[in-house]
């Protein structure tokens, strides 16, 4: 949007005097020669960073090589070094003010290294399919794009893909600022043997799209649950006696507001690409913080990055007695551990058990957790760590 223009009052004149020159309003236009010593100038900078990512992509392969000759991608692929690395850009971009944003800077430098490790083979990512849904973009978010996206139907197809080896690693989405948990990607912890990798953090924008041209020709509305929830109040002021159809994922809303007259969908703006939808109307979504956190789950663990999480699977050696929960959460409150988030879930063993999962600032792997790790085990009848991992930047 254009900025206003400033006003300005007039000052009246004494009679006799004259009226001042006008000031110039705007500088003259720069000489052509000045503008081509400007574009020569990028030209030699853009050289100038060519050949410094090549230089970085050639000591890419040098690591790779170092590390196993006849390792694959998933071998060399350091979560908690590439979070140090977008760190580091993060607070160099903020020391030096630069002009770009440090959303665009950790953009750039994720793809720079996303391209780099995938000179030998893309890494394989499987993710809450079909194409188009806000899990892809967090996978692009978390990887770059010289990935190997894998659109899949189910969280619980991510988690069976991953655990076979077919794909490196998963992205499923954990919950939402709004609406809260998703309770079907806690339950996978209960049954498979894979760990939390990462977590990506998403601002999440709705939109209303379809074929039609105009609201009014809007018979029925097709999103997740979790979408139609997030635009409670919108739809509820606009789009009165609307019909609103659940469905398996926003992608998919948006396949059928392609294929039938009438329908419209609630998807992320990639959504309206893919399927070739108008945007009817952008960002309905009621909140404007609405963010969704993704979990990457993997086969394996990682060292520290130094700022990390840590997430648990605990339940209470004896269930019911008084103070039980209170003895499992003692051990983090003794060694000053922050506790981010707690929930629980029927553990499946026998009717009215539970367990809890929670989220701790820090690494099992470094004090004062250990120490606390320790303790806790003498309060439960089930402890697992389901992962440390870089704590989401941005």
């Amino acid at each position: 949007m254009p900025r206003p223009r400033k006003r300005t009052v007039a000052t009246p004149r004494k009679p006799g005097k004259a009226a001042p020159k006008a000031a110039a309003t705007a500088p003259a236009p720069p000489a052509r020669a000045g503008l081509e010593s400007i574009r020569e100038r990028i030209d030699a900078v853009d050289a100038e960073l060519h050949a410094l990512i090549n230089e970085r992509a050639r000591l890419a392969q040098q690591v790779g090589i170092s590390k196993h000759a006849a390792g694959h991608t998933v071998d060399f692929y350091r979560p908690e070094r590439e979070a140090q690395v977008l760190r580091q850009a993060l607070e160099r971009n903020r020391a030096e003010r630069g002009p770009l944003r440090d959303e665009e800077i950790l953009r750039l430098f994720r793809e720079i290294m996303s391209a780099c490790l995938a000179q030998q083979e893309p890494l394989k990512v499987g993710f809450l399919g079909p194409e188009g849904t806000f899990t892809q973009q967090a996978v692009y978010k978390q990887f770059g794009h010289s990935v190997r996206a894998l659109p899949l139907t189910s969280i619980e197809e991510v988690f069976h893909e991953v655990e076979s080896g077919t794909a490196d690693f998963g992205v499923v989405p954990i919950e939402n600022s709004s609406e809260g948990t998703i309770n079907s990607t806690l339950d996978m912890f209960l049954v498979s043997p894979l760990g939390i990798c990462g977590e990506i953090e998403m601002r999440i924008h709705h939109n209303l799209m379809g074929q039609m041209s105009a609201l009014e020709r809007v018979q029925r509305i097709c999103a997740h649950p979790q979408a139609l929830a997030q635009c409670r109040g919108w739809l509820a002021e606009h789009m009165t006696g609307v019909e609103r159809v659940p469905v398996a994922s926003n992608a998919e809303g948006a396949r059928r507001a392609r294929d039938e007259e009438g329908t419209a969908a609630i998807a992320p703006m990639a959504a309206a690409e893919v399927y070739g939808l108008n945007v009817l109307v952008p960002e309905i979504e009621d909140r404007p913080d609405n963010t969704t956190r993704f979990l990457v789950v993997g086969r394996k663990s990682f060292p520290p990055s130094g700022q990390d999480k840590t997430t648990l699977l605990v339940s209470a050696a004896h269930t019911g007695a008084p103070g039980a929960l209170f003895r499992l959460l003692e051990p983090f409150a003794t060694h000053g551990i922050s506790m981010t988030r707690i929930e629980s879930r029927p553990s499946r063993r026998r009717k009215w058990d539970y367990v809890f999962f929670i989220d701790l600032e820090g690494h099992a792997a470094v004090e004062p957790l250990v120490s606390a790790l320790e303790e806790l085990k003498g309060q439960t009848s089930l402890c697992r760590i389901l992962g440390s991992y870089p704590r989401a930047i941005l």
